[in-house]
Parts: structure tokens; C-alpha cells; sequence
């Protein structure tokens, strides 16, 4: 146990570096230049988050992290084996997914950017100038109203701080109203094609 805590806290007295020793610490002048989330979705119809993160700064971020902390909510019901219940299901996070040398079953939403720390991505270094796009595709599976939280950082162990050209933390908000019932479609048997509507009745 002791051995474990000291692998987590990486301490000295340990004799393990600590995660953040190579990080370099500062702050780095960052934007979000564009958000984009449906508004209304509904229940088992995917859709995109996608968010644009640039580097405002002169100097390069060394690994740009963004964190959300709204793909789920928290159930108290008792007896559930995890309190941590989706309002959307992730599947496919932000970068391009590893290429597995045989065949098997993905324990993790696919996505190449997936971190070690809980709902967190990054796809690296950011250059001064330069612009990084996070996609996470999602499949809405609670109704309501919901509202997704996300923060950018500049590095994953804290040392290196992302803020807005005010000094502000680089952070935001987006809400989705997600209906209880799909939209109605069917497909046109004169076209093939999937058309919005209920399938018309037959006289």
C-alpha cells in the first residue's frame, strides 16, 4: 500500500522522480476559436462535440489537454456497481485511433489523444500560432437538459497553465436539450434514401 501511494504521489523519499519534473511550468496564452454542439439531439442519435484550440502565445504549450467533466452524472441508487452513470456515450474520442496489430475488442472509446487521467484528452505540443481540433462523436442516452463543462490546460501535471490573453482561465460551457424519443424517419421506397417523417400509410 505504501509502495502505491509513493508511485501516486511520486515523492523523493521514495526514490521516483516526480510526473511533473519535466514539464515547464508558466502560463501560455490560449483561445478556444471554435465550439460546436448541437443544441437539440435525441435519445440513440449520434452527434459531434468539437471544439478549436489555438495557441495565442510565443511560446509552445508542451502538450495541450482538454478536460470534461459532463459526459456523465452521478446516481445514488443503491447496489449499482458504478455511481457513474452516461448521459453520453463516447464513441470515439479526439485523435486518430491506434492501429492494433490483430484483431480485438476496444476496452476504451477509440481515439488516439485518451489519457491516463479521468475525462481528459490531449494530442501534444501546440506551437505558437498553431490551431489543435478535439472531435469527440457521442451518442446521447439520457433526456433533459444538460449542460457539458470543459477546461483547457497547457500541460497534463499542472505546472503549465493555459490562460486567455485577459489572464482568464480557458474554460466553457455548452447545453443540449435531448428529446426522450428519436426523430421519426423511414425509408422512401421509391428513393432507397432515409427521409425525415413517419413512413407514409399505403391506401
Amino acid at each position: 500500500m505504501l509502495a502505491g501511494a509513493c508511485a501516486v504521489v511520486g515523492t523523493s523519499g521514495c526514490g521516483a522522480a516526480r510526473q511533473d519534473a519535466r514539464e515547464v511550468k508558466g502560463d501560455f496564452a490560449m483561445e478556444v476559436v471554435k465550439v460546436s454542439f448541437p443544441k437539440r439531439q435525441s435519445i440513440a442519435r449520434p452527434a459531434s462535440l468539437e471544439l478549436q484550440v489555438r495557441n495565442v502565445g510565443s511560446r509552445t504549450a508542451p502538450s495541450v489537454a482538454v478536460a470534461i467533466d459532463s459526459f456523465y452524472y452521478t446516481e445514488n441508487y443503491p447496489e449499482l456497481a458504478s455511481t457513474q452513470r452516461p448521459v453520453w456515450v463516447i464513441e470515439q474520442g479526439p485523435g486518430t485511433p491506434a492501429r492494433t496489430p490483430v484483431q480485438s475488442q476496444a476496452v476504451n472509446a477509440p481515439g488516439g489523444a485518451e489519457t491516463a487521467y479521468v475525462n481528459t484528452w490531449t494530442q501534444g505540443a501546440l506551437a505558437p500560432g498553431q490551431t489543435q481540433t478535439f472531435v469527440w462523436r457521442v451518442t446521447p442516452v439520457r433526456a433533459g437538459m444538460h449542460t457539458v463543462h470543459f477546461t483547457i490546460a497547457a500541460g497534463l501535471a499542472g505546472r503549465a497553465r493555459a490562460q486567455t490573453p485577459s489572464g482568464a482561465p480557458v474554460q466553457g460551457a455548452l447545453s443540449a436539450n435531448i428529446a426522450a424519443l428519436p426523430p421519426s424517419r423511414h425509408v422512401d421506397p421509391k428513393t432507397g434514401r432515409v427521409v425525415s417523417g413517419p413512413f407514409p400509410l399505403i391506401p
